[in-house]
């Protein structure tokens, strides 16, 4: 039985992964899967990635293409989630913020410098017309820490995926002023190369069943309610989450990779475009 430690957020994303280990989908294939929660997100995961803490990640885009470019050995094997992400800016519930142009100037809560929370703040910079490098940002690690920091006025606004923090917009305690869509594919799933190149027929092994769970997940009976449940959100949202949201089980495209690189170079958080090749290995 090969064991595989991966690594992902504890979102409504990551269910089809749950439910094949609960289901030992994994296991009759001679797969041990283990899996830890990050709830502080992905530059928590590409630390772990780098201290082989992890062996696999389901990641954000870009912000495994901007550590692997800063040395982090590890290669995208496939697309995750092939739609956009939708993070919602977050305000205080209290606070005097009441549109977007308020917050020109003020400072970011994010769960860590390399987190998606981080990167997206420099695309809605962009995407606003403001100068992304006048950014100053409060790291707060997760969201409870986000809560406390625009609460105690530290930051002003917290960007983090719409309806993982709906919840927290529906009892008053955020208020949400827009949404910042990424503008390629959000999650990949990305795996250490020491660990890859020992064990790739495992590694393939795990996505194809993986594959297979996510190709009819939302075909599943009553899979609204258990996503509901376990995650605490109304149904209504799930179903208007799940409407907009598309597994994929390809390799992300060049296209894909290009467009990430080019938006990442333009705002400075990469010194230089690589070749899409030193990013991923394709089965």
């Amino acid at each position: 039985m090969k064991n595989i430690r991966v690594g992902g957020v504890p979102e409504h994303f990551n269910l089809p992964w749950h439910l094949s280990m609960e289901n030992k989908d994994f296991e009759k294939q001679g797969l041990e899967l283990t899996w830890k929660d990050f709830p502080d997100g992905t530059g928590a995961m590409c630390k772990a990635l780098r201290d082989n803490e992890i062996d696999v990640s389901v990641i954000l885009t870009e912000g495994i293409i901007k550590d692997i470019i800063a040395g982090n050995k590890v290669k995208i094997v496939q697309e995750y989630i092939g739609s956009s992400l939708k993070w919602g800016i977050h305000v205080a519930e209290g606070s005097g913020y009441k549109n977007l142009e308020d917050l020109q100037d003020e400072k970011v809560a994010i769960s860590r410098y390399g987190s998606g929370s981080h990167l997206m703040a420099f695309v809605n910079a962009r995407r606003l017309g403001w100068e992304p490098d006048k950014l100053e940002f409060e790291v707060v690690t997760d969201i409870e820490g986000a809560v406390k920091a625009l609460k105690d006025g530290d930051a002003a606004y917290f960007m983090w995926e719409h309806f993982t923090t709906k919840p927290l917009v529906d009892r008053g305690i955020f208020r949400r002023l827009g949404d910042c869509p990424t503008p390629w594919p959000c999650f990949v799933i990305a795996v250490r190369e020491e660990f890859l190149k020992e064990n790739q027929d495992a590694v393939k092994q795990m996505l194809d069943t993986l594959n297979y769970k996510t190709k009819d997940f939302k075909e599943i009976p009553g899979i609204e309610k258990q996503l509901s449940e376990r995650y605490g959100q109304k149904e209504e949202d799930i179903k208007e989450w799940l409407k907009m949201t598309s597994w994929s089980r390809e390799l992300i495209s060049e296209t894909e990779l290009d467009r990430v690189q080019d938006h990442l170079k333009e705002l400075d958080l990469i010194p230089e475009k690589v070749r899409n090749s030193s990013l991923i290995h394709p089965f």
